[in-house]
């Protein structure tokens, strides 16, 4: 547990990253730098694990055993993450990110990391909510609830795609950023 509550507390010191700017201590052009200087890092890091065997003790805390030979969950969340503040902008990507960094850690902490295939309906509920209101300061609240309820299902539904489960540090903040970004374009229809 206890290695649980360290992965969860790194994962949420990520919303730091959209912190630099909402505090506009970095333009988001410096942020989108920061992103892709985060990515090369992560890139070397697990070829140097994968690859060549690279063991660092940080990788016995806040690796999981069934990531030992493979992508590690923090590559695909700097993956995602950075994706996501490349190709959205402030508006679109911060809320979604802090889906990520923040919405994830809470439903993964109400969980209790179980392994099932479809959470449970009180942790749906409660990702759905953390995540419509990390949006609502950002975008219109027809694009916020379509933002949570994306992420919710991302963090919510386990998909296996050829017998490898699709990790939700992957998809939460690409669906929910492509979900508020159809919200902005409805909003003014509601």
């Amino acid at each position: 547990m206890a290695n649980e509550v360290a992965r969860r507390l790194v994962h949420a010191s990520g919303a730091g990253v959209p912190g630099l700017y909402l505090l506009d201590l970095f333009s988001w052009p410096q942020v989108r730098y920061l992103l892709v200087a985060g990515l090369a890092v992560t890139v070397v890091l697990e070829v140097a694990r994968l690859g060549f065997g690279f063991e660092w003790v940080v990788y016995d805390v806040l690796t999981r055993e069934y990531e030992q030979d493979n992508l590690a969950g923090y590559a695909l969340y700097v993956f995602s993450g950075s994706v996501t503040g490349l190709l959205f902008g402030p508006t679109i990507a911060v809320p979604a990110i802090l889906m990520l960094t923040l919405g994830d850690p809470i439903s993964g902490l109400l969980g209790s990391d179980e392994l099932r295939t479809i959470k449970r309906p009180r942790v749906l509920i409660a990702m759905f909510l953390v995540c419509t209101g990390l949006a609502l300061p950002f975008v219109p609240p027809v694009a916020a609830v379509l933002g949570g309820l994306a992420a919710m299902l991302a963090d919510g539904a386990k998909p296996i795609v050829r017998g490898h489960v699709i990790d939700d540090n992957l998809t939460i903040p690409l669906v929910a950023a492509g979900a508020m970004t159809v919200g902005t374009t409805l909003a003014p229809v509601f």
